[in-house]
């Protein structure tokens, strides 16, 4: 049993360069990957940074560890501008970007009915969500793209120069019911879960749903790597302590998780946490450890 990798996800609360700081602390830490949340606020808190421009400026002041986003919402984001700042931040990462890919935030005061309309109902949001994968991996991947769907168009996309990483960037797909984990298995190279879901303990969470995304993936005769945890939104004491981290992180383990993400401590929150256990856990876990 190996244990899992470790990232963390940031705050796009602080402006620039505060904002770059952290970000290089971050890489200096030894964390192996850094994300950050795609949503126009946090359930209303504001000030909230754009997530594609941050990972843009972010890429251009490290140069190691991972970034993506956990995950791009598309709520208010079109496939085709999207894909385009994709490839953009993809060559200023030197490649070392991973797109996050989610059905969207369900409430106005963090992305949803931000452009207008009307509130989609679950099942145009798992809709609109497999045609938003669908329609990225192809403007990355083809030559030129023209399409025609049900909620999105695209004519006449050109695809050059594409992304640094070939075929494109790896996909990391945020889905727990049948449909995200069909679109997770045909189009993700990870996978990322919470585990948490009320009245249920994290870790049977965690342990069905990767069951049923195994199941999803054998049915389409592909494999996801990259397993991810992201931490925070259960009552598990992550952060109390590096033995209370290693304890937690060896039984995810046993389930299969391979990357675990921490948020960076946050004061005043349900994510405030030790800096000091934050930074002995990373200085233990994290690349060069």
């Amino acid at each position: 049993m190996t244990t899992p990798r470790i990232g963390t996800v940031m705050w796009p609360m602080q402006s620039w360069p505060e904002a770059g700081e952290l970000w290089r602390r971050a890489e200096d830490l030894g964390f192996r990957h850094a994300w950050v949340y795609d949503h126009i606020a946090w359930h209303g808190t504001t000030p909230w940074y754009d997530a594609y421009t941050t990972l843009a400026a972010a890429a251009a002041v490290t140069s190691r560890v991972r970034i993506g986003t956990l995950v791009t919402s598309p709520n208010f984001r079109h496939p085709v501008p999207a894909a385009h700042a994709i490839k953009t931040i993809d060559h200023v990462s030197g490649g070392r970007l991973s797109i996050g890919i989610g059905s969207g935030g369900t409430h106005r005061d963090s992305d949803a009915g931000v452009l207008g309309g009307g509130d989609w109902s679950p099942d145009e949001r798992a809709s609109r969500f497999a045609e938003w994968v669908g329609l990225l991996d192809r403007l990355l991947t083809e030559a030129e793209t023209s399409y025609e769907g049900t909620y999105y168009t695209a004519r006449e996309v050109v695809e050059e120069p594409g992304c640094v990483q070939r075929p494109r960037v790896p996909f990391v797909i945020a889905g727990n019911g049948p449909r995200g984990m069909r679109v997770a298995a045909r189009h993700g190279t990870g996978w990322v879960t919470s585990g948490h879901a009320p009245g249920r303990r994290p870790q049977e969470v965690v342990r069905s749903r990767l069951d049923a995304l195994h199941a999803a993936c054998e049915a389409e005769g592909r494999r996801i790597g990259d397993l991810i945890l992201m931490t925070g939104f259960s009552e598990e004491p992550w952060l109390e302590s590096p033995g209370a981290f290693a304890d937690l992180a060896g039984r995810y383990a046993e389930l299969g998780i391979t990357e675990i993400a921490l948020h960076w401590p946050r004061p005043g929150t349900p994510f405030e946490a030790d800096m000091k256990v934050f930074e002995a856990i990373a200085a233990e876990y994290g690349v060069g450890s």
